[in-house]
Order: C-alpha cells, then sequence, then structure tokens
C-alpha cells in the first residue's frame, strides 16, 4: 500500500510539474508575442496618418474596389442600421453584397422597405455550388446594393453565393451584426496601396455592448458594466492588440475573424469558397488559403492591421457564451483534425512549424491541460502529496500571467488608441482582467471540453444566437456573430 502511495504520489508530482511546464512554456509564448507586437503596432501607427493623407491626395484608383459579402439569417433586429453602415462608409469603390439566408423572421421586409429594392435578372455567373438562390434584388436608394434572397444553406454558402456574384477583385466578409468604422475600408486596403501582394488581411474586432450607436455608428465606446462582455472586452484586447499583432512577424496570423476580413478573390475561387457545414469557416478557410498559397507556391502575404476597427455583440449570458465557445473548440478540433497533415509540416514553412503547433497544443489541447492541472494539484494538496508552495506557484502561472497580460494590452490600448475616454471604463476594464482570469477562464474551459465531446459525436449544430440589437444607447449583445470567431479562446489566437 505504500508503496502504492508512493508511486501515485511521484506521478502526480510529475504530472503536475508537466502542467506547471506547460504554462510556463505557453506563457512565454504570449510574452515574445507581445514584444513583437510593440515595434509592428508603432509602425502601423507612424504609417497610418502619412500613408492615408496620401491615398486621400490620389484618384479613387489607387484604392483597390471591394466588394462587402454580408450573410445574413434572422437579422431583423440589427440588419438596416447595419447596412446602412456600410453602404455610408468612406471609401470612392466598394459595393455591398447582402444574402439573406432563408431568414424565418422579418429581415427580408425590413430590407426591401428601408431600401426600397426591386427584382432584378439573375444576369449572374455560378462560380461556386449553393442552395438555390430565389432571387436578387436592387435598391433604388442605393446603386451599390445587391441582396440575394437564397433558401438556408448556413453562413459558408451564404458566402460563397456572395462571392458568385460579387464585381470586385477584393472581398470583405463581415457579420450582419457587425458595425465597421467610417474609414476602415481605407486602412485595410493599407498593405495593398504599399505595394504587398496580399492574399488576405484582418483587422481588429471590438465589443459593441454598452457603446452608444447611432445611424450604425459607434459614437461613444463604452464598457459594459455586467461581467459577461466586460470580460469579453478584455478578451478582445487581449487577443487582437497584441495576440494577432504579434502573429504579423512570424509570417501573419493563422485565423482571420469571420467578422471582418479582406480576401483576394481569385484566390477564394481557386480554392473554392467557403467550406459548408464547418462551423468555424473562417478558420477552415484561412488554413485551406495558406495551404493553396504554398502549394502552388504563391508568394502573397495576409497580414494584421490593427487600426481599422470594426465593432460586434457578444453574449451577454452563460447560456449563448456556452453555445459560441463550444462552436467554436468543436470547429476548432475538426479544422485540426482535418488539416493533421500540415501540422510541423515544414513544407508550409511558418504557418505549418510554428502556427499549427500552437494551435493544436496550446489552443484545441488547452482545456484538457488545465482542468487536469486544477484536479491534480487540488489532488496533491488534499492527500498530502504537493506543497503549499509548489501548488502557489502553479496557481500563480495559472492565474497570473493572465491577468498581467490583459492589463499589459489594456495599457497598450490606453497608450495607442485611447478607444475609451472614461475613467471608470478604465478602472472596470482592469477589474475584469482579474475576472476574466480567476472566474470567466475557468467557465470557458468547461464549455470547450464540451466540444469535444459534441464533436465526437458529429454534432453540426450552431445553436441560437439571440441579440439584443443596436439602440441608441446599446446596452449588451449576445451573438458574438452569426459564426463570428472573435479571439478563440486566449491572447494569441
Amino acid at each position: 500500500m505504500d508503496l502504492l502511495a508512493h508511486i501515485a504520489g511521484e506521478g502526480i508530482r510529475l504530472a503536475d510539474s508537466a502542467i506547471l511546464l506547460y504554462y510556463l512554456t505557453l506563457n512565454a509564448f504570449y510574452v515574445v508575442l507581445f514584444a513583437m507586437a510593440i515595434p509592428d503596432l508603432w509602425r502601423h501607427l507612424t504609417l497610418s496618418d502619412d500613408v492615408d493623407e496620401r491615398a486621400r491626395l490620389l484618384s479613387s484608383e489607387a484604392f483597390p474596389p471591394i466588394t462587402v459579402l454580408v450573410p445574413a439569417y434572422n437579422e431583423e433586429v440589427t440588419i438596416v442600421d447595419s447596412v446602412r453602415a456600410l453602404l455610408t462608409l468612406n471609401y470612392p469603390r466598394h459595393e455591398v453584397v447582402l444574402v439573406n439566408d432563408g431568414s424565418t423572421d422579418a429581415t427580408m421586409e425590413h430590407l426591401i422597405h428601408a431600401y426600397d429594392l426591386y427584382e432584378v435578372p439573375p444576369a449572374y455567373p455560378v462560380y461556386i455550388r449553393t442552395a438555390p438562390v430565389r432571387a436578387y434584388y436592387r435598391s433604388r436608394r442605393f446603386s451599390k446594393l445587391l441582396v440575394l434572397d437564397k433558401s438556408n444553406g448556413g453562413k459558408a454558402d451564404s458566402l460563397n453565393a456572395a462571392i458568385n456574384a460579387a464585381r470586385f477583385p477584393f472581398l470583405l466578409a463581415v457579420d450582419a451584426d457587425t458595425i465597421i468604422a467610417p474609414d476602415a475600408l481605407q486602412r485595410v486596403s493599407r498593405p495593398i496601396l504599399l505595394g504587398e501582394h496580399v492574399a488576405a488581411v484582418s483587422a481588429t474586432l471590438r465589443v459593441a455592448n454598452a457603446c452608444r450607436i447611432e445611424h450604425g455608428r459607434v459614437t461613444d465606446a463604452r464598457v459594459d458594466r455586467r461581467w459577461i462582455p466586460g470580460c469579453q472586452v478584455v478578451e478582445y484586447l487581449r487577443a487582437f492588440l497584441f495576440g494577432r499583432t504579434g502573429w504579423n512577424a512570424l509570417g501573419g496570423n493563422p485565423i482571420i475573424s469571420g467578422a471582418f476580413g479582406l480576401f483576394r478573390r481569385e484566390y477564394m475561387l481557386a480554392i473554392g469558397g467557403y467550406q459548408v457545414g464547418n462551423v468555424t469557416e473562417d478558420f477552415d478557410l484561412v488554413v485551406r488559403l495558406r495551404r493553396y498559397l504554398h502549394d502552388n507556391k504563391i508568394k502573397a502575404t495576409l497580414p494584421f492591421i490593427p487600426d481599422p476597427i470594426a465593432w460586434t455583440e457578444v453574449p451577454s449570458t452563460l447560456r449563448i457564451l456556452a453555445r459560441q465557445r463550444e462552436r467554436w473548440h468543436r470547429g476548432l478540433i475538426g479544422t485540426m483534425v482535418a488539416h493533421r497533415d500540415a501540422v510541423a509540416n515544414r513544407r508550409y514553412g511558418p504557418f505549418g512549424l510554428v502556427a499549427l503547433p500552437f494551435l493544436l497544443i496550446g489552443e484545441m489541447f488547452a482545456p484538457v491541460v488545465e482542468l487536469l492541472g486544477y484536479v491534480l494539484t487540488l489532488l496533491g494538496l488534499a492527500f498530502g502529496l504537493i506543497n503549499w508552495e509548489f501548488a502557489g506557484l502553479f496557481f500563480l502561472v495559472a492565474f497570473g500571467f493572465g491577468i498581467v497580460l490583459s492589463c499589459l494590452a489594456i495599457l497598450l490600448d490606453e497608450l495607442s488608441f485611447r478607444r475609451y475616454a472614461r475613467a471608470g471604463d478604465l478602472a472596470r476594464l482592469f477589474g475584469y482582467a482579474v475576472i476574466e482570469s480567476i472566474g470567466f477562464r475557468q467557465l470557458t474551459v468547461w464549455f470547450r471540453l464540451r466540444g469535444f465531446w459534441h464533436w465526437w459525436r458529429g454534432s453540426h449544430s450552431w445553436g441560437v444566437m439571440v441579440r439584443e440589437g443596436f439602440t441608441g444607447d446599446q446596452r449588451g449583445g449576445s451573438g458574438g456573430g452569426r459564426g463570428a470567431a472573435g479571439p478563440r479562446q486566449r491572447a494569441a489566437a
């Protein structure tokens, strides 16, 4: 019996030590990303005014024409304001292709009434097969608006239908509940204006909950007083501001948010558009796009631009948050399994050797490791198998690093963009940085673990994402986008 107890004790101590090393390594990687993000962020802040001012002095031909793709399903609460914001962006050459994906609410009726839509002949080629398009509509008020009314086929299918109807060489995929800053298209085009051969561009996404929104524009950025959306403000700041900025130095981002991402149309057609049936179609698309570029020896970049801003609703209840995080993780697992041959494959350069292994070890298996760490540490303490000093070190690394990284992201935002002007909002952010690491994250660990079970069972469900909608004084939000891939679960994704 003593021998068995000794073996069990040694096993727990070794496992705890391995998990502690895992945490230290993972957080060290986040620190490296943060260090790499600072000079890149400074470079973009320096370039921003200079490049954008120079572009304004040039003719409109300097800007690449962009088609904005908007999939919409049961978006009656926000659809009119969202479309108005897209149509009135400060950009000389863009169109909006909105796809009503078989909505069962009044989405289509609101669009017809608000934009005076009339049906036009279906004179559009079909490059990618989709669910049937029932009708095409143009607006008498806005010539740049095209609306497709189609049978329900899911978000990916709707985006593919919009790609078929797009006229321009660059495509901006957004969610219907996304509010885009007026100059976002000018800023997201910066790499193209600077002469880069761009395959895709990702940009910053922020939380709209509690912000004042008028006529489809965020006029006053606020931090929600409710802890669930408030913690997500911290998540998004950490994920986009230094997480994704840091990835620029490692060959570009492994994930481009489905709520705001610019793509070159010829490459989208080459890979067959979005994969229907994938619940994280944005992540899957980027993996397939990168593989296509490497396989065909095409030198194209996928940079992240920190200053174009888009705003989206995030879950404001645990029930909706659980559905979102479970789906995100289930989609991550499915995509990683489907592309497992690319993991640690030097054929795909930094993406195969760094990004995919990180997503596998630091993202996909992170909730499993975290749960084991908590359980083994508590068992070790209960049975006297580990000392309090080791347990304290474990929990300091598990919780403390997250709090520090979140606070650094808040400070970085305050020093660079200063989106939150009130001292009260800033104080709330620092408070949420603590709650997000001690409480909120542990809940998402459980939600993400459920993703393994649902993936094993072959679930393809999206779950219902109820929204509160955009009003003059926004007090929350619940969807995070019908398929919006937010910051993923940790800072660097």
